[in-house]
């Protein structure tokens, strides 16, 4: 992987004060309508204003045309004012995320650089996941009218040696810090070093990466380049794929719209495969690869794949052996598709299956009977998402849940 370092944009607006929590935002798809309304009641210059615009209203000659143009309008107006300014040397920035999951402090240490875009086929970058048309299509629109390159793409890259981390650790206090809006914190260094930055450089460049979170955006830049011969550069935040902090949570699965369900009949249906035992307290289960919870209203049992089963599931043909030991792959293919009828179409269609990385909250929506189960599965492994990339496969829909999110507005690279 090529990194640059880059002159990079940061907020000048608050003086002296390096505490930017105002004007940072999550990623756009992880930002809802109340998370949208308390951004921009934070500040007039939250980036939530460039990364998640709305349409303009209807006015006279000269106003936007549409949302995208009253983005190019926002950001070029905060340009203009020096609300956000350019570092005085290209730098790469070490990037720390300091959370609480579980009763303890975690921090995941990784540094923001430009990354060379490039077709999956040469192996450089590797997704995990699928994309859909219309996201990218949005994502484009709005980079070709403001030039802004603000979103962080999310790579992993292997560092088992710590090599790279080591290249790329702070010194000093951080240039920017921010709480996000679940209250975690996020710092931000600068490296302006030339010795320093070839280090890394030279570390990253025989090394592939891994998309865990933006793959929209990333095909999205992909594209940008094609159409813009030498704009081959993305913002990326490199992580190393064995750091202690690198937390990924499950998407627990929230089943609607199923005709006649009840809990006995999927547990009849399923024990030629599964053993169902009741479950006394679903917030206490712990979830397995081959053991999914199953909440209905007040009901709930463990559905645990026997082993002697496990080649009985009917597996996609050339699926790998990585792939098929997820636990959302045993969930999907030996519950959800053939027990229930949600297959691949209604899953893309969104009309039976919702998601939520909370396994309190998923419980609390099936008890109160908003959906009719809820199905707690075990996180992801760093271990098991390699394994399947490296297999040249890619995962079920909503396989990993990347906690905490990237920021948005800490720092961002203009494309023009």
């Amino acid at each position: 992987m090529r990194i640059r370092a880059f002159r990079g944009y940061r907020y000048a607006g608050g003086g002296a004060s390096r505490d930017v929590s105002a004007v940072v935002a999550p990623p756009y798809d992880q930002i809802g309508p109340d998370a949208e309304a308390r951004l921009l009641a934070m500040s007039p210059h939250n980036v939530v204003r460039i990364t998640l615009p709305r349409d303009p209203p209807a006015g006279g000659p000269g106003e936007p045309a549409n949302r995208y143009a009253a983005a190019r309008d926002v950001l070029e107006a905060w340009l203009a004012a020096g609300m956000w300014t350019a570092d005085a040397r290209p730098a790469i920035y070490p990037y720390h995320q300091t959370y609480t999951l579980g009763g303890a402090t975690i921090t995941r240490r990784g540094f923001v650089a430009l990354g060379q875009v490039s077709d999956y086929a040469e192996g450089v970058v590797k997704p995990h996941e699928r994309t859909h048309a219309g996201p990218k299509q949005d994502r484009l629109r709005l980079l070709e009218a403001t030039g802004a390159d603000v979103g962080l793409l999310f790579m992993l890259v292997s560092d088992p040696d710590g090599a790279l981390q080591a290249a790329t650790a702070p010194g000093g206090a951080p240039i920017a810090e921010a709480r996000d809006l679940r209250g975690e914190t996020h710092r931000l260094w600068r490296i302006t070093d030339e010795a320093a930055i070839a280090r890394a450089q030279a570390l990253m460049a025989p090394r592939s990466v891994i998309i865990a979170d933006g793959h929209h955006r990333y095909e999205t830049a992909v594209e940008y380049a094609r159409r813009r011969p030498g704009a081959d550069d993305k913002l990326m935040a490199f992580c190393a794929l064995e750091a202690p902090g690198l937390t990924i949570l499950p998407n627990h699965r929230l089943v609607h719209n199923v005709p006649a369900f009840s809990l006995q009949a999927l547990a009849s249906a399923a024990a030629p495969w599964f053993d169902v035992t009741p479950l006394a307290d679903p917030l206490a289960f712990v979830p397995a690869s081959r053991a999914i919870g199953v909440v209905a209203g007040r009901e709930a049992a463990v559905f645990r794949l026997r082993d002697e089963a496990f080649d009985r599931i009917g597996w996609p043909a050339n699926s790998s052996p990585a792939w098929r030991r997820l636990a959302v792959s045993i969930l999907h293919r030996g519950l959800l598709e053939p027990l229930l009828g949600i297959t691949e179409a209604r899953l893309d269609a969104k009309t039976h299956v919702e998601y939520t990385a909370d396994q309190a909250e998923a419980v609390a929506l099936a008890r109160e009977g908003k959906f009719q189960a809820a199905f707690l599965v075990a996180p992801t492994t760093p271990e098991e998402l390699a394994a399947v990339v490296e297999s040249g496969a890619l995962m079920p829909q909503k396989s990993t849940h990347f906690y905490p999110k990237l920021l948005d507005g800490l720092v961002f690279h203009l494309t023009v």
